[in-house]
């Protein structure tokens, strides 16, 4: 074989391959040679490096490109770089740091320093950072920010990371929108192209498209079905999420807005739209019939409120709300009073009454579809079809937590001295008694002394407290002769309350928590006579807490409410000469309007009852002695004091996340509740657990098309 032949070795050719086989050799003048060819180090060269020693081969590269290399010490080994033809010294330096490349080193560039390192730490000694395009070529590590405008840095971290070494690394900054590689100069070329491909934006313009014939309320949902089918289902929170067809209707000027997620997508929503847009044939003087299902309002309701804001539309018998349809009438059957099956009216009556069907005007309500049928011309029913869409709005929910704190407590002192006597002799044919008595300070003494007396044990009960007596015989019978009584008590009671009820938007709520009581309101007795029928009528009420709420969103977040909320117990006694009137009740009420922020609490009041009673028996003059007093009187204080306070805070749900989100976490509350209140495990009784609600099931996963 021939060998290849080269041009004539001219005297720097000659002095630049002395340098390169003494670079090969290991021979310590390359630097020497090195400052003789500092001023000539872009001319050609041609390099052959056959298993040289890696760092005699990076002290050449140094000498020809005029900036200081340094080796890290991991680095080692031999490495072959060669030509067959010159080249330039840029060319020369890039097959070097390709050969290192290929022997798992890399050439990076910190603080003005070139160094050549192991692949593994480039990305952590890389100083050169660029925003935008780099300058930069060859395989030399750097890191590159690259500031995306429309696309979600996170779904191009997916794609890039298989084009990008290994030890090199891909970061996603959601703050910024941006991505920051480390990797060789040149393949963040071809990565800059692959991102300026993909950084396009997911959609098209907004169009707004105006229809001539249809309407935009009734043909919006059609078209986004279609759209939709057509463009396959999208993966939520994926790269496809935000290229869906989206489609909105503008009542004010009858228009449909749409966005597409490319040009030939728009193409097809416009013509799908163009052969919707036809006039309806087939209508008579008086218009159509049109059929509007709504999603969320009334249909009773809102067709009263249309009706009163077109009174001239639907002719004579359009301003009125028409006559309602007579419903049958339902026969009542009457439970006897007291039995097993006596039912309150609250548990009897429906929760909300349904509404009826009407007659008369231009727009009637099916209640049962919840729906309402226009009969219109096009013009009137696009204005009707305008305010349904206005008024057909899903509204918020007002979740309120309500707590109810009474605190009340008794405190009462008794102390008294009662005693009796009888003076004379045994035979003597008079005799004087005397004594105290009082019943203030508990059992009187005389009562006492005559159920000793007579064996009666009814009679024989002695007040509460400290009770000391003294017995005397009288005549063979043994009667108290004095007796004094001290008592000192105190009595707190606490009672919590945390009614919670969630209602929409200006509707009202109501809670109930208490029991049903039965109060007689009229009885019937026939004392004379061979038959007697008697009989009582009784209405039954709730007794315990009652809070009713009707709340308004406002503007601005906060909740106004109208509030009422009452307090009712039956007492244990019965005031005397009402017995036969059944049980007597004590009831405590608000009924107030207020405002409070959204989350925020508010406290209505509370109401405050401080009583004294202080009762006194004693005998005149007597009682009044200063310490011999006490032996001629009986005395009873008595203080009570309560306080009720009803504290509201108001949580306002706008959406169905929301509300989802508080039902689980009262759910999950409740079923920890049911955990704790377990029975301890017992071989004795069988019975070891309790009911415990199921665990809430977990939501389901998207699914790929």
């Amino acid at each position: 074989m021939t060998p290849p032949r080269h041009p004539a070795l001219t005297p720097l050719r000659v002095i630049q391959r002395v340098c390169l086989a003494a670079a090969g050799l290991g021979f310590a003048a390359v630097p020497v040679l090195a400052q003789q060819t500092k001023a000539v180090s872009r001319a050609p060269v041609t390099v052959n490096f056959i298993n040289a020693d890696i760092e005699a081969v990076t002290r050449a590269f140094a000498a020809m490109i005029n900036r200081p290399i340094l080796v890290d010490p991991r680095v080692k080994g031999q490495i072959t770089v060669y030509s067959e033809q010159p080249q330039s010294v840029q060319e020369a330096y890039q097959s070097y740091q390709s050969a290192l490349r290929g022997l798992g080193f890399a050439v990076v560039e910190s603080a003005g320093l070139l160094k050549v390192v192991p692949e593994a730490d480039a990305k952590l000694q890389a100083g050169t950072v660029s925003v935008g395009e780099s300058t930069i070529k060859g395989d030399q590590v750097i890191t590159q920010i690259f500031q995306l405008r429309y696309e979600n840095p996170n779904n191009l971290v997916a794609v890039l990371r298989p084009l990008i070494s290994a030890n090199n690394t891909i970061n996603a900054n959601p703050g910024s929108n941006s991505l920051v590689i480390t990797d060789y100069a040149d393949n963040l070329k071809r990565i800059a192209r692959i991102i300026a491909a993909l950084d396009q934006p997911a959609s098209t313009d907004l169009e707004v498209i105006p229809l001539e014939h249809a309407v935009a309320s009734d043909l919006a949902p059609l078209v986004q079905r279609l759209a939709d089918s057509s463009a396959g289902t999208a993966i939520p929170g994926g790269a496809g999420a935000a290229g869906t067809t989206t489609v909105v209707a503008e009542t004010r000027s009858n228009s449909l807005i749409v966005r597409a997620a490319n040009a030939a997508r728009m193409a097809a929503v416009k013509a799908t739209i163009a052969k919707l847009d036809r006039p309806v044939s087939g209508l008579g003087p008086g218009g159509g019939l049109w059929v509007v299902h709504l999603k969320n309002a009334d249909a009773v309701k809102l067709a009263t409120v249309l009706r009163a804001a077109f009174p001239n539309a639907g002719g004579s018998s359009g301003g009125g709300g028409g006559s309602p349809v007579q419903a049958p009438q339902v026969a009542q059957v009457s439970v006897p009073t007291g039995g097993q099956g006596a039912a309150s009216v609250q548990s009897t009556s429906p929760v909300t009454p349904s509404g009826q069907v009407t007659t008369g005007g231009f727009i009637q309500a099916d209640p049962s579809t919840n729906s309402l049928i226009i009969t219109a011309p096009e013009p009137l029913y696009r204005q009707v079809r305008g305010m349904i869409d206005q008024l057909d709005s899903r509204r918020a929910q007002i979740y309120i937590e309500s707590l109810i704190v009474e605190v009340s407590g008794d405190n009462s002192a008794d102390f008294g001295f009662q005693w009796q006597g009888l003076l004379g002799q045994s035979g003597d044919k008079t005799g004087l008694f005397a004594g105290t008595n009082f019943s203030t300070g508990g059992s009187n003494i005389v009562s006492l002394s005559a159920a000793a007396a007579g064996g009666s044990a009814t009679g024989l009960s002695i007040g509460e407290g400290l009770n000391i007596g003294l017995l005397r015989n009288y005549g063979g019978t043994y009667a108290l002769a004095a007796i004094a009584r001290a008592l000192q008590s105190q009595v707190k009671t606490n009672i919590v309350s945390t009614p919670n009820l969630i209602t929409l938007d200006n509707e009202e709520a109501k809670i109930v928590v208490g029991e049903n009581v039965p109060f007689i309101t009229g009885q019937f007795t026939q004392t004379g006579g061979a038959t007697s029928n008697p009989f009582q009528t009784i209405e039954r009420k709730d007794v315990g807490i009652t809070l009713r709420i009707r709340p308004q969103i406002g503007e601005s977040g906060s909740v106004r409410m109208t509030i009422y909320q009452e307090q009712s117990a039956v007492k244990s006694t019965t005031a005397a000469g009402t017995s036969n009137a059944g049980p007597s009740t004590s009831k405590r009420s608000i009924e107030s309007q207020v405002v409070v922020e959204d989350g925020g609490i508010i406290v209505l009041g509370g109401l405050i009852e401080d009583t004294f009673e202080e009762k006194k028996s004693k005998i005149p003059l007597l009682g009044d002695i200063p310490l011999l007093g006490a032996l001629f009187r009986s005395e009873t204080r008595e203080k009570r004091r309560t306080n009720l306070m009803v504290f509201l805070r108001p949580v306002v749900m706008r959406d169905a996340d929301a509300t989802t989100k508080f039902s689980v976490d009262r759910y999950e509350q409740m079923r920890g509740r049911q955990q704790e209140a377990q029975p301890e495990p017992s071989y004795v009784v069988p019975i070891n657990s309790s009911p415990v609600a199921p665990k809430m099931p977990a939501p389901a996963e998207p699914t790929a098309p």
